[in-house]
């Protein structure tokens, strides 16, 4: 296991591992023993969003590469009491967190401290910039990133079917009626209408016609339907919560004079 605070720097933002060869999660941050300042414990950021903090004992820790493994399986660090990673432990949570992992808390009776205060550093690496580094504080805040994905939302479709509609026309049409016509006997004629017999029966006979309707019915192709997509665009607001840092100045020399 790293034992220098070079190496234990390091670990910040390594993999690491349980026993069972799983991914616990990614070391956070490394406390200190507050009396041998030799690394005690790794808070490690686990769940599918990064969203829990679990502590993890460092003991029997190896490294292989950039890999960091504990001799802990994945369900032993994920029922981990929980405990509020506020840069220090006390020896009561030392003690639960002890008992959970199976190991006598008799033997390692100090503290673990995550505090970066000139006298009693625990913690390597609590601020971004790291107080084996500089005497410099990092401020960083979170920056929204909104990104777009395509999903299905709706389908349209053709589809003709067959109606019955009662159609009127007008058409004119023609029918022949008989008319009797009368004209005098003259010299023109009178050969016509004296040749024959002077008295005799006769039956003369006119076929009359008439004109009907006739419908008849074709199909005549009217128009073509297609389906096609126009793209609209539309603003549309997304909103999230962002976290950031700020820095505030405390002159202790000054506020008591």
């Amino acid at each position: 296991m790293a034992s220098t605070n070079q190496d234990v720097l390091a670990l910040r933002g390594q993999e690491l591992r349980g026993s069972d060869g799983d991914k616990l999660g990614t070391i956070e941050e490394i406390y200190l023993d507050t009396d041998t300042n030799e690394p005690e414990w790794a808070l490690v950021t686990t769940g599918l969003f990064g969203t829990k903090q679990s502590f993890v004992p460092l003991d029997g820790m190896t490294q292989d590469g950039g890999t960091a493994t504990v001799p802990f399986d994945k369900a032993t660090v994920k029922d981990a009491p929980n405990v509020d990673p506020d840069g220090r432990l006390s020896e009561r949570e030392e003690a639960e967190l002890y008992r959970h992992y199976g190991r006598d808390y008799g033997q390692n009776r100090t503290t673990s401290d995550g505090d970066d205060d000139a006298g009693d550093r625990g913690t390597v690496g609590h601020d971004v910039s790291g107080p084996t580094t500089d005497d410099a504080m990092t401020r960083s805040e979170e920056e929204l990133h909104v990104g777009k994905t395509e999903r299905e939302s709706g389908r349209a479709r053709l589809r003709k079917y067959v109606v019955e509609d009662e159609v009127t026309q007008t058409v004119p049409v023609r029918r022949e009626e008989v008319r009797i016509e009368r004209e005098p006997i003259t010299d023109a004629n009178a050969g016509s209408a004296t040749d024959g017999p002077a008295i005799s029966s006769e039956e003369h006979e006119v076929v009359l016609h008439e004109e009907e309707p006739v419908a008849e019915k074709r199909t005549v192709p009217k128009e073509r339907v297609r389906l096609d997509k126009d793209v609209q665009t539309e603003d549309r607001q997304v909103s999230d919560t962002v976290r950031k840092e700020e820095i505030e100045f405390d002159d202790d020399a000054r506020r008591g004079a």
